[in-house]
This record gives structure tokens, sequence and C-alpha cells, in this order.
């Protein structure tokens, strides 16, 4: 409960932009040269079928996934203080299986740089990432629960040197400290295997490597990349790495699309990388 009440409050202190943000808004006051820039893409995209006495044959089917991602910069003469959030969560039910999880993230990350130079400036930074429900691996027969909420849960913190030439490219390098909690499932998320002891909380020391492109292709289209990763300068194959990208279009009136491609690696879950993809198509046709 008290590692929950931890999470609350990063929540609440990823809450402060928008409600600065809010308030420059309402008080009337025109806002100054530098300020408050805010960006939201999301997607909410739901598939239904049904089938009655169907002699061809055919499933029942209910998938929806929503997607959020979101930005509150504040970029000021002397400092920037970006925050940015990601959340992700679906589900999918085929015929009369019980329903199953296609998606479940939350990452929230808060970058305070204070400007002493054009492009190269020192930095602090702070992320934590976890999930909203209970994970499982399933067989043909079973399931069994291997992640929950808060469980496990990752944070860094770094300190470094950041380089941005303009909005559209960012660069920084510091040096790290990176926690992993968990509660029910210390295996393989937080556990040393080299020890007898079971460990529910991991701390490793390293080096934080993160590079982020943005760019908006055209009025109705953003693309946008980042790559995370985390060296604890152990070997090099026990690299960190988490590269998502987002592609949202709105094609025309009728059609829009998303599309999310994530890379994960990281040798203490998998030796083998991990790759998600979500491709997401709205067709919208109206006959009035």
């Amino acid at each position: 409960m008290k590692l929950k009440r931890i999470l609350l409050i990063i929540i609440s202190l990823f809450l402060i932009p928008v409600i600065c943000f809010s308030a420059e808004v309402t008080s009337g006051k025109k806002l100054p040269e530098y300020g408050w820039e805010k960006e939201l893409v999301s997607s909410l995209n739901l598939t239904q079928s049904t089938f009655d006495h169907w002699i061809q044959g055919g499933e029942n089917t209910l998938a929806w996934q929503l997607n959020v991602n979101t930005r509150f910069e504040n970029e000021q003469g002397n400092y920037n203080w970006a925050n940015t959030g990601k959340i992700a969560y679906g589900k999918s039910k085929v015929g009369d299986a019980e329903s199953r999880k296609t998606a479940d993230e939350i990452k929230l990350e808060t970058v305070l740089t204070y400007k002493l130079s054009l492009y190269v400036n020192p930095y602090v930074a702070f992320k934590g990432e976890t999930q909203f429900t209970t994970g499982y691996a399933y067989t043909d027969t079973s399931k069994r629960a291997i992640s929950d909420f808060f469980d496990p849960a990752y944070f860094t913190q770094s300190l470094g040197l950041g380089y941005s030439p303009g909005k559209e490219f960012k660069t920084r390098l510091g040096f790290a400290l990176k926690e992993t909690f968990t509660d029910n499932y210390p295996i393989p998320y937080a556990d040393d295997p080299d020890t007898p002891e079971i460990e529910k909380t991991k701390v490793e020391a390293g080096m934080d490597l993160v590079v982020e492109f943005k760019k908006k292709l055209a009025e109705n289209i953003l693309f946008s990349s980042k790559l995370d990763s985390f060296s604890n300068l152990k070997r090099f194959d026990t690299i960190d790495v988490n590269w998502d990208n987002l592609f949202s279009a709105k094609v025309s009136k009728i059609i829009s699309a998303n599309y999310n491609f994530t890379l994960l690696y990281d040798k203490d879950l998998s030796k083998k990388r991990q790759i998600k993809q979500i491709l997401a198509l709205t067709l919208t046709l109206s006959f009035l």
C-alpha cells in the first residue's frame, strides 16, 4: 500500500503543469512569448461482431483499445520544463473465451533543463512506468498471473547534459539510478538469481541515454520517436532498450490511422528482443 501511495503522489506531480497551464488561460492574461505548450494525441478503437445462427460460421468478437499521449512543456528564457505521459489500455474477447488484455501501459516523465548555452545544457529527469491491471501468461487450459498494478514498477532518476539543436530533435546523457519495485512477482523483474534470497526491490546505478525525434510531416500527420536506454555498465549486452514510435495521421475526412511500433530489450526478462505493433485504421462513412 505504501508503494501505491508513492505512485499516486508521483501522478499528482504530473498534474501540476496541467493546472498551471489552465490557470494562465482562465486568468485572461496574454501569454508571454515564453510559456506553456500542450499536445494531445489520442485514439479509441472499437471492433465488434455478432453471429446468430450464421451458417457460414464465425465467432462473436469484441475488441477495444484506448491510447493517450500527452505533452505539457514550459519554455522560459533560462529553463525548460517538459512533462510527457503515455497511457494505453485495451482488451479483446473472442467467442466464449474470457477477455484478454491487448495493451496495458502507464509512462510518466518530467525533465527540467537549465539553459547555460545555446545547444548543450544540464538537466535533471525523473520517469516512472507501470501498468493498470493483472497480466497473465496463457496456455490452452490455464492461465497464470505474472504482473499487476505497480508490480513491477520502474523509476529512473538521472542527471547530466542534454543537446537540443531544435524542437524536432533532443538527446540527453546522464548518470542515473534505476529502481524496480515488485510485490507478488519478484521473479524475473527484481530478484537476483545469484543470491539465495528473493529480492522484491532492485536498485541499479548506471548511464541513461534518451534520444527524441518529433516532426509534423504535414498539417494532419505527426510522427514521434523516442529511444530510451539504460546501462548498469557491467556488460554491453545488459543495456535495457525501449524504442517507441508513433505515427498518427488524419488522412481525410473519413480516414484516420495510428501506428505504434515498440521494441524492447531487457536481458533480465528475456534474451530475445520484444516487439509490439499496433495498427488502428478508422473509416467513417455517413449518408444523410
